[in-house]
């Protein structure tokens, strides 16, 4: 019998939990347990946690390791266009066959117990990398870090990227909780690369890190990072680089960066390849120029850029980065899910923009619908409108300002459908 296609096997798994997100590591163990724990024949593994920044950091660290020579798997989430996105295998997106029959076993060896869409979707990733050979494997948290199904394995290295409010609903209401779970990736004696912290959230990563004894490399401690004429240098013990700026626009990206050349460097790391962890590493959706494609066509004057931002931290990345950006006329297209803080994320936009065309984001249960959008973006300053999609929306903005800079912003579900649109 041949195995079914892996949207038929992932559309089986989305009815074996009966909630989205349940912050448990019982599940996972059971199923590594009745794979024959695939987790304990990685490669050596570099987890990711963090509020922001996670995937930028991610993708800077991959492409050093990759210059250097290094093969590396990667597993990240949520996907844009295509779930083969989350998981890729020696350098390469898992290909379809490979994919379907990985999703195959593992739906089969749960024997249809409960388990979360995204449990049982790691654990298909674990057991595709344990499967073939690599240096390394890049695995980001999906969400917090302590009960996150990314944390079964024993890594060599952790990395936590800038902490912020964000799924309190799941993490704690404070600061201080928030970054207790992310703090819970932190092992024994496995060194740990600090991103720039908040005193209450740096306090609890210190905490936890002494307690375990685990060795911190932390920002404005054991390394420095910062722009400096038109460039970007770094130091940290080991000495001095002084780098093009990352080619991941926006000033926030100088910190990503540095998470990332903390990380390649207690990794060993050289120069050269540090360079091209920030001259070469790709990320789409954030602050991405769209200069192909059906979208793009229909504003051959003007600018069409997408970020998949989401929270207050990103939404001050994003403003700080259209600052900085030349001068010109410019209008958001905005999407957000329910569960965000949808005022806190658009206020520091404001400022930057002439004006908010509200959407809701199409196919998604949870989102927010775009006269609510809208209304808050009334709320923080915005002059708004509302259309039916993005298309509506570009039309309209298009027709009146051609020469424009359109920014399609406030969530990764947005973001993905305008990816799959603009082919």
């Amino acid at each position: 019998m041949s195995t079914p296609s892996s949207d038929v096997i992932l559309e089986r798994m989305m009815a074996l939990h009966p909630k989205i997100i349940d912050l448990t590591l019982d599940r996972m163990w059971r199923l590594l347990e009745a794979l024959g724990n695939p987790q304990n024949d990685l490669p050596p593994v570099i987890h990711i946690a963090g509020t922001n920044g996670k995937g930028s950091t991610h993708a800077m660290i991959r492409a050093g390791l990759e210059a250097a020579g290094k093969t590396v798997h990667a597993y990240t989430s949520p996907h844009l266009a295509r779930f083969h996105e989350r998981i890729r295998v020696a350098g390469q997106l898992i290909s379809e066959p490979d994919l379907a029959a990985v999703l195959d076993e593992c739906h089969a060896a749960n024997g249809g117990e409960e388990i979360t869409y995204f449990e049982i979707t790691t654990c298909a990733a674990i057991l595709a990398f344990s499967r073939s050979t690599a240096d390394y494997t890049l695995l980001e948290v999906g969400l917090g870090g302590r009960l996150d199904a990314t944390n079964v394995i024993d890594p060599a290295l952790t990395v936590i990227t800038p902490v912020s409010v964000d799924h309190q609903q799941y993490l704690g209401e404070t600061l201080a909780e928030i970054a207790g779970e992310k703090a819970g990736i932190i092992k024994r004696l496995v060194p740990c690369v600090v991103g720039p912290q908040q005193d209450p959230a740096l306090e609890v990563i210190e905490d936890r890190a002494a307690k375990l004894g685990a060795p911190l490399l932390a920002y404005g401690q054991q390394w420095h990072v910062a722009p400096e004429a038109g460039r970007m240098v770094y130091q940290d013990e080991r000495g001095l680089l002084d780098l093009p700026r990352p080619t991941l626009p926006g000033d926030h990206q100088i910190v990503n960066a540095g998470a990332a050349l903390a990380a390649l460097r207690q990794l060993g790391i050289d120069a050269e390849a540090c360079e091209a962890a920030v001259t070469q590493a790709q990320w789409p959706a954030r602050m991405q120029r769209l200069s192909e494609g059906p979208l793009a066509r229909m504003a051959p004057e003007g600018e069409l850029w997408l970020d998949g931002g989401h929270n207050p931290a990103a939404g001050v990345a994003l403003a700080a980065t259209l600052a900085a950006l030349p001068k010109r006329p410019t209008h958001l297209i905005c999407g957000m899910l329910n569960t965000k803080d949808i005022a806190g994320y658009l206020r520091p936009l404001a400022a930057e923009a002439a004006s908010l065309t509200a959407v809701s984001i199409p196919g998604e249960a949870a989102t927010l619908p775009a006269e609510a959008t809208a209304k808050a973006a009334r709320d923080v300053g915005f002059e708004t409108a509302e259309a039916e999609n993005v298309t509506a929306a570009l039309k309209a903005i298009v027709a009146r300002e051609p020469h424009a800079r359109v920014l399609i912003c406030g969530s990764l579900y947005l973001a993905g459908s305008v990816l799959r649109e603009n082919v």
